[in-house]
Parts: structure tokens; sequence; C-alpha cells
């Protein structure tokens, strides 16, 4: 199993943090699975411009293929203005509209603020169900409070996590079974 952990954010460190976790918590739940941790902080990105993701070069060409190639994907975001960064819809804009079918997303919101908690909902599940995604519910929301000096201070959210994880991790072995039964179908 094909797992691609993404802080979706080129600037700051909450998320990051929180996807830290949920990568230790992929690997603790499934020792077996192949993690790929993507921070938007350390890639040099380009823009898209319509080209066909297989067209890109250098780490745009290189995160557009690790996700093309994953069987899940966690998703991180900050939360800027009420809306997604720019750097993560970015990501989006790079692959083709049926990018995310037969692949498993849990999703991670950080916000200063509790006023954001139905950003997720309202601007990232359109997005991914769009681009065919299977979306886990629920998503899990890490306010300001629940960190603090680049660490995870809230059991509740590290509950939450642990729990988005597997249900993740559930939901894709669960999917490719199907699919390979429904492959294995055709005989051929």
């Amino acid at each position: 199993m094909r797992i691609v952990v993404l802080s979706g954010s080129n600037v700051g460190t909450k998320t990051r943090t929180v996807m830290e976790y949920v990568t230790q918590a992929v690997m603790a739940q499934d020792p077996d699975a192949e993690i790929t941790l993507i921070d938007l902080a350390e890639a040099d990105m380009d823009f898209a411009d319509g080209r066909n993701f297989t067209e890109y070069t250098g780490d745009t060409g290189r995160i557009a293929r690790t996700i093309m190639d994953a069987d899940a994907i966690l998703i991180g975001t900050p939360i800027f203005q009420a809306s997604i960064p720019a750097s993560l819809k970015n990501v989006f804009d790079l692959l083709p509209v049926n990018a995310f079918r037969d692949k498993v997303t849990g999703m991670v919101a950080t916000a200063g603020s509790p006023k954001h908690f139905l950003i997720p909902q309202q601007q990232l599940v359109p997005i991914l169900s769009y681009m065919k995604a299977q979306v886990v519910q629920p998503y899990v929301f890490v306010e300001e409070r629940d960190l603090h000096r680049n660490q995870i201070v809230s059991d509740d959210v590290l509950q939450r996590l642990d729990r988005l994880v597997e249900d993740t991790l559930t939901l894709t072995r669960t999917y490719t079974a199907m699919r390979e039964e429904r492959e294995a179908a055709y005989g051929f």
C-alpha cells in the first residue's frame, strides 16, 4: 500500500508538525506501508499551466507522479484567510480530473481559530469529490491551542489523528480488495 502524507503549505510549521505525527501513526499501524511525506515548504513547485502532469520536471513532476501512484493520500492544510493555501490548490491543478479515482483521501486542517472549522468541508471536499476521491469522514481539525512548541499537546487531537489513520488504512484495504475482485471477474 502506497500512502502519501501531504503537508499542503509552503510556509509555517503547524501543519508539518501534525503531518509528521500522521506519518508516524501510519508507520505504527501498518509497518509494511510505503509512506512518502511531502512538505510543500521543501519543494520548488511550478505553477500549473495546463500541461499533462507527466510533462513536469523537478519537484513538481516528482510530487505529481508520487500522488498519482498513491493508493491513499492524507492531506494536511492550514487555513489562511478562510481558505486553503494556493500551494495546495496548485497541486490539485497539476493533476487530471480523475486523479483521485480509486484513491482514499483523509484530511487534516490546522487553524488559529475554531471559526474556520467548516473550511475543509466547504472547499476541500468539493475538490476531492470532483477529482473522484473516496473521502474519509470525519476530518481532523487542529486549533492553535492544540499545539505548543512544535508538539501536539491535545490527547483528543492525537486520538482523532490515530482514528483518521486507522479509517484511511481500513478503507484503502477495502477498496483495494473490491477493485481486485472486480478486475479478477474479467478473467484476463
